[in-house]
Order: C-alpha cells, then sequence, then structure tokens
C-alpha cells in the first residue's frame, strides 16, 4: 500500500466533492493543519483518518480508497445516482409542483452558539 496514492485518492475525494482542504478538514472533524501536513507528505493517514472520511462521506468506497480497488464511489450509491438520473424529470417536476409547503424561515446555528436567520422573501 503506497501512502501517496492514498493521498492522491483523497485529493480526489475533495475535487470529486469540490471541496477545498480547510472544508475538508473541517466536514470530517480533523484540524486543517492535518490535512495540510498530509497533502504535503508530511503525514501518513491513520486509520482514524480513513474512517472519518468514510463517516463524512458514506457513499466513498473504502477498498478504493484504501486499495484503489473500485470506484471513488460504492457500487451501490451509483445504482442510486443512476436510477435517479434515469426517472423522468416530468415526473420529479410534477411532484415539486403538487408539494403546497414553502419555506418561509430558515435558521443557521454555528457551533459556536452564534446562529443567523433568513425570512424568505
Amino acid at each position: 500500500m503506497e501512502i501517496k496514492e492514498i493521498v492522491h485518492r483523497i485529493e480526489n475525494v475533495m475535487a470529486h466533492y469540490d471541496l477545498s482542504p480547510a472544508t475538508f478538514a473541517d466536514t470530517i472533524g480533523v484540524q486543517r493543519s492535518s490535512i495540510s501536513h498530509l497533502l504535503k507528505g508530511r503525514n501518513k493517514p491513520s486509520l482514524d483518518f480513513v474512517l472519518k472520511v468514510k463517516t463524512a462521506f458514506p457513499d466513498i468506497n473504502i477498498n478504493w480508497l484504501i486499495f484503489g480497488q473500485g470506484n471513488l464511489v460504492d457500487d451501490e450509491h451509483q445504482e442510486k445516482e443512476k436510477t435517479m438520473r434515469l426517472s423522468s424529470p416530468t415526473k420529479r417536476l410534477d411532484a415539486v409542483a403538487s408539494d403546497e409547503k414553502k419555506i418561509d424561515y430558515i435558521v443557521i446555528f454555528y457551533t459556536d452558539g452564534t446562529f443567523k436567520s433568513h425570512k424568505e422573501v
């Protein structure tokens, strides 16, 4: 198992989800500096790190991430995405149009205890 290859696959995960290293670190729950050290080759990804990636991104194929086997996304998740893409767009529009509920108010809570609220117009 080549560490550089795992790091390259981690970079692929970030690219797949269009995440910066900082956002990726926040998403999986590690310090931003640990991602920087990992990408620069100073640190190796631990099992805990790999499990955090899998927990944050359950559709990631763990065999691909660790061993490079298979595809980035699990076959099961790929099949679900394919089914969603193949479903009729008119059916999806009908479902949206028949839904009477509309967003009225949005509140975003931050981990520091602050929040931001938005009233839909």
